[in-house]
């Protein structure tokens, strides 16, 4: 079992400091929180082990759970890396693309492994799905969220759409050619709602828009491909996929039949994969001392975050065009 401390302990530092007591890879050292009021307000509540510093804590684990404030994710990675500690980080990965790149240039050099917390790749419903997209060339998400104050520190891009951009990454095999971006400040200092339009040089164009002041909670992205459309509902668990292919010569009393104007029929079927629940947070931490243990790359590395987070920079660097 690998020895593992986690630096925040906010409210999802909490889920991860519960999840990594229940997993069977990972032995909880204890945590350390800069707030040392609530640090022993956990410790006496929950018997997480509460260190004075962040250096006893490095020192007495394996691996470093980083659930801090995205602005001190540079600061915390690069203490644990010198340390030759591996780092799990939560999304975004860091505040800059330039801190971004330097934790991943620290890893190489102390030969650590990282991985970020973009949780949506352990989503059940895109992994039930994720082998069926094959070069699609649409896109469409909607990550809609009622307002919460916790968060709105960071534009909602870098707070909620990121976590389609990095999706939308890992399924299109092409690098980004152009983007156009416009976003809104309705009750915070930065961009509440945002909508970005992604173009990638083989042709695909994924279309996001993102809100943090709505009236009720989506996260479903659509998938557009030859001869099949992949919905993906990221918040209810559920996926459906809708596939094409040449009508047999005398249809069923049933059977969706569909002709174009050249006179080429297809018929239409509907299948509903199998989801298998999960807690997608227990799995990426598991994931990632699957990827220590075994000496092998995690699900998603430090250059995958930094090409999310370069991407959603690029958008916000629209809103000011």
């Amino acid at each position: 079992m690998l020895k593992v401390g986690v630096l925040g302990a906010g409210h999802l530092g909490k889920i991860h400091l519960r999840l990594l007591q229940q997993s069977d890879q990972y032995e909880l050292v204890g945590f350390y929180d800069e707030n040392q009021e609530n640090a022993e307000r956990i410790s006496k509540e929950f018997g997480y082990k509460n260190f004075s510093t962040i250096a006893k804590l490095i020192h007495a684990v394996d691996v470093i759970d980083i659930v801090t404030p995205t602005l001190s994710h540079y600061k915390c990675a690069k203490v644990a890396i010198k340390s030759g500690k591996h780092i799990f980080i939560e999304k975004p990965i860091a505040n800059t693309v330039d801190e971004a790149e330097e934790i991943i240039a620290l890893a190489k050099e102390h030969n650590v492994k990282g991985q970020v917390g973009h949780v949506e790749r352990f989503n059940p419903a895109f992994i039930a799905t994720k082998n069926m997209i094959e070069n699609p060339m649409f896109i469409e998400t909607h990550r809609l969220a009622e307002f919460n104050p916790r968060g709105t520190d960071v534009p909602v891009v870098l707070d909620l759409m990121i976590h389609d951009i990095d999706a939308i990454l890992s399924v299109v095999n092409s690098k980004v050619k152009d983007i156009h971006a416009s976003g809104v400040s309705v009750i915070s200092d930065t961009p509440d709602i945002a909508n970005a339009r992604i173009e990638f040089e083989n042709g695909c164009v994924a279309n996001l828009t993102a809100s943090r002041i709505s009236m009720k909670n989506m996260r479903k992205t659509r998938f557009f491909q030859k001869d099949a459309y992949i919905s993906v509902d990221f918040l209810e668990k559920k996926c459906e996929v809708v596939r094409m292919k040449d009508a047999p010569e005398i249809p069923g009393d049933f059977d969706m039949i569909l002709q174009n104007a050249e006179g080429v029929k297809k018929q239409i079927y509907f299948t509903n994969p199998d989801v298998e629940q999960n807690n997608a947070i227990l799995d990426e931490l598991e994931s990632f001392a699957n990827a220590i243990n075994t000496d092998t790359i995690p699900v998603v590395t430090l250059e995958q975050a930094t090409d999310a987070l370069r991407v959603a920079y690029q958008i916000i660097d629209c809103f000011d065009k």
